[in-house]
């Protein structure tokens, strides 16, 4: 008899998702389940058409309950254990919310948490160790979060059965044999204290009742005798008086780090802590966060932007699968070995292909050593097909700069601009109220249309998945995407201006999105200025590269 979820031969473990944002019983006509065809009546061909029912589904043909939905129903049910992989499901529905996806057989006995029926499912745990920082590495949506829930102990591990959990004892059991077994004896007999500095800080600011200044807030979670310190390294100082809700994106992220380390625990985890901070800020973070081990204590940290991460940690896992249907956890590696894994998409360990192509780059080989002086800011010259990339910490202008070029400082007397820009703005405001295809139709139709923009730009960023979606439900990265294809696709444009285009991404999008953006560039021989904190992403981008430098919102002065 072969395993759940199997084919006859053994080898295939399958799970079927079902998209609960997408799953819509009551606006279709199940046709997962069956299809209503017109036929017309043999005998009589003149007679009017007559419904008759079709099962598509051929196990629920044979009788059994592969697929069960009603139009009363939240959200179809599909049986794992019965579903052949015939994949007729996944293309009836009219909503596109199931997806089939077959396994390797490895992972059918390394299922750690599975929050219901269809849904996502998590293979196995990284492993901390004491003393030592973890670094995390993944896409989007391929449950680093849910991994970092489980080892903080605010979510306990179900190993699949979301319908009869199981107790502490079994979960034990499970990964006895494993330094898993110690780390969750720990968490439930010395009730290890667990930190979260949360992934999306600019939400702090709506968890905070009344009106408290930083300063206030530190004070009131004060734990170890670090808080001047961490002021002077996050470079708090300048606002510490201010109000948490008067904080810019940067400012948010280095008092939600400080927040962190100013208390006393036993796990310290970090959920993206290099967003909207400076190259300086991000190293600066870095060794703050470094700072916390002891020989007891562990520090866990997922991070997108690469030269971070191997900067921050002392071994890494990996993180792999679809996102939004399952992930698996790699063993733990060594900083170097862990990032060329997962940038080559292969783990030799396992002998495991999960990305068809890997991520590789070349820096630029036309980038010389030039000598500039100190002299006040001067004007410098730009050609096609050539992409300048600015560096400087944040508050030196960048911004302001690239607004300047696109002409969208109205209260600031500039020269008659004579150039047409294309702007991608540093923070994107969804107010459109349609989906991204209407946007993408009303904006930028000529060029969406194009199919050559569609094989450069649009395939590679991935938006297919997200055409049909609204504008204003979409996360972070998935607006960020969809900024860059909008600011790419206008057409009749000189000059592009890109305003931190890495933001949100994780590190394959990054690489993804920059290997467009160059290609673009080249290919259609114009000019880009892109503001970029992500390294790797600046070098890979920069043909040539403006410094700013100066004291943070002070003053500041570009060089050529």
């Amino acid at each position: 008899m072969s395993k759940k979820g199997e084919d006859t031969q053994g080898k295939i473990t399958r799970i079927a998702i079902v998209d609960a944002n997408r799953c819509k019983p009551k606006r279709c006509a199940q046709e997962c389940k069956k299809v209503r065809a017109r036929l017309r009546v043999q005998a009589d061909p003149l007679a009017d058409l007559s419904f008759v029912n079709i099962q598509s589904c051929p196990v629920v043909k044979m009788g059994k309950l592969c697929i069960e939905v009603k139009p009363s129903d939240k959200i179809a049910f599909i049986s794992e254990f019965l579903c052949i992989g015939c994949g007729i499901c996944v293309k009836k529905c009219p909503f596109e919310a199931i997806a089939i996806i077959n396994l390797p057989t490895n992972l059918d006995s390394q299922v750690t948490h599975r929050y219901t029926a269809n849904s996502f499912k998590l293979h196995r745990l990284p492993t901390p160790r004491p003393g030592q920082v973890l670094g995390l590495v993944g896409t989007n949506g391929i449950g680093k979060s849910t991994a970092l829930k489980i080892l903080a102990g605010k979510l306990k591990p179900n190993l699949g059965r979301y319908d009869d959990p199981p107790d502490w004892q079994e979960i034990l059991k499970y990964f006895r044999g494993s330094e898993l077994q110690n780390y969750f004896t720990k968490v439930l007999e010395d009730h290890l204290k667990a930190l979260i500095k949360p992934q999306y800080v600019d939400h702090i600011p709506r968890a905070i009742k009344g009106h408290m200044t930083v300063n206030a807030m530190l004070d009131s979670k004060l734990e170890l005798d670090n808080k001047q310190q961490l002021l002077d390294d996050l470079e708090l100082n300048e606002v510490a008086d201010r109000e948490v809700v008067q904080l810019s994106g940067g400012e948010l992220q280095r008092f939600a780090i400080a927040m962190t380390c100013i208390q006393r625990a036993d796990v310290y985890m970090f959920d993206e802590p290099s967003s909207y901070l400076d190259i300086k800020q991000r190293l600066l973070a870095a060794e703050v966060i470094r700072r916390l081990l002891t020989a007891h204590n562990y520090v866990i940290a997922v991070e997108h932007d690469l030269s971070v991460l191997d900067y921050l940690s002392d071994f890494i896992c990996c993180l792999y699968g679809k996102p939004s249907m399952y992930g698996v956890v790699t063993m733990p590696y060594s900083v170097r070995e862990g990032i060329n894994i997962f940038l080559d998409g292969f783990i030799p360990t396992e002998n495991l292909r999960f990305r068809e192509e890997s991520l590789s780059f070349k820096m630029v080989e036309t980038a010389e050593d030039t000598y500039v002086d100190n002299s006040p800011s001067r004007g410098g010259s730009f050609t096609d097909s050539e992409i300048i990339v600015m560096l400087g910490e944040n508050g030196t202008g960048k911004t302001t700069f690239v607004r300047l070029l696109a002409g969208d400082m109205p209260d600031v007397e500039t020269d008659k601009q004579t150039l047409s820009v294309s702007l991608k703005p540093q923070t994107i405001s969804p107010k459109f109220p349609g989906t991204v295809r209407m946007l993408f139709l009303k904006l930028i139709k000529q060029a969406f249309m194009h199919p050559q923009f569609q094989t450069d730009v649009v395939k590679p960023m991935n938006i297919d998945n997200i055409l049909d979606q609204e504008v204003k439900t979409l996360s972070g990265g998935e607006l960020q995407r969809v900024a860059i294809v909008l600011a790419l696709g206008k057409s009749n444009v000189a000059v592009y201006l890109l305003d931190e285009p890495s933001s949100f991404l994780d590190s394959e999008q990054r690489i993804i999105a920059a290997k467009v953006i160059k290609r673009f560039i080249l290919h259609t021989k114009r000019t880009a200025f892109v503001i970029e904190h992500d390294f790797i992403m600046a070098t890979y981008l920069a043909d040539r590269v403006i410094v700013f430098e100066g004291q943070p919102a002070i003053s500041a002065k570009a060089t050529p």
